[in-house]
């Protein structure tokens, strides 16, 4: 069987096969109808964002220190790459290191600025050769020279990539980046370059880190904690917010198929009601 009938033969309406369409010319090698056979295209999110939650613990139960349990989380995130182009997501966002994680020991803090150097330097040329697109959002102040240095770098030469956009999340805390953006709208109406009666969602948006970018569709929180840790505050108003148990170390291709999966099944009503529930009918899907 073709691969275009083996598609049709579960999808077969236009806007399947337009959006198997948009995702190849992405990414030559997506197989969402491989590993995700029973989710229409057009419900893979697009966007999804990631509070990699629970890499301490995970090292605890193992009787190893934290920043064991680090390292084998930014081994998980090439894992995170090579599965979301694989499902066809456009855009991964990682909430790498929060600008409330300076609190933990000197110790901790330092290992995590050397293996974020070390990860910029290590895969730069795999995620070259795997056309993704490294965008980095938060402060940089503050930030060790190096570490900046080797983010920069990333960004650089990562920037006519074409594939998936890896964003990172570093020095990042969505409080930070709301005043920052307000600040920057304040001196655009001192300077008269706009006026007050100007601002609006769009130009908010705009002024965040994260300007180009979509909202994500799917926030995943990992390690089973229930709260968003300040995270994208803004962007995640009508994101779909899914938590599982499961550490981020050991969170793999099969994990990442069962969040899609959950993410198929949600009727995303933005506020407005739903067939069954013009109806009268009781929709269960949220």
């Amino acid at each position: 069987m073709s691969e275009t009938r083996g598609e049709a033969a579960r999808f077969d309406d236009p806007e399947a096969l337009a959006a198997y369409a948009r995702i190849r010319g992405r990414y030559p090698d997506a197989r969402p109808e491989e590993y995700i056979p029973e989710v229409h295209p057009t419900r893979i999110p697009r966007h999804v964002a990631v509070i990699m939650d629970g890499n301490g613990r995970w090292a605890k139960e193992r009787g190893f220190p934290r920043i064991f349990g680090h390292r084998n989380g930014a081994a998980a995130v090439r894992t995170a790459i090579e599965t979301c182009a694989r499902l066809g997501i456009e855009v991964l966002t990682l909430y790498s290191f929060s600008s409330e994680n300076w609190a933990r020991p000197s110790e901790e803090v330092q290992a995590l600025m050397s293996l974020c150097v070390d990860y910029c330097e290590g895969e730069r040329e795999a995620l070259r050769a795997h056309n993704v697109r490294v965008r980095v959002i938060g402060r940089r102040a503050g930030m060790p020279e190096d570490v900046v240095g080797a983010l920069d770098t990333l960004e650089r030469e990562t920037a006519d990539c074409t594939g998936l956009t890896l964003c990172l999340a570093i020095n990042y805390g969505a409080r930070d980046e709301i005043v920052d953006a307000v600040r920057s709208i304040v001196d655009r109406v001192q300077s008269g370059e706009i006026s007050a009666d100007q601002i609006d969602q769009e130009l908010v948006s705009d002024s965040l880190f994260t300007r180009g970018l979509p909202d994500p569709d799917m926030l995943i929180r990992t390690g089973g904690d229930l709260r968003v840790s300040n995270y994208l505050l803004w962007q995640i108003s009508y994101s779909e917010i899914y938590v599982t148990q499961t550490y981020w170390p050991d969170f793999d291709e099969s994990c990442w198929c069962e969040a899609v999966r959950a993410f198929a099944l949600r009727q995303r009503r933005f506020g407005a009601l739903s067939m069954d529930d013009e109806a009268g009918g009781d929709s269960s899907a949220e």
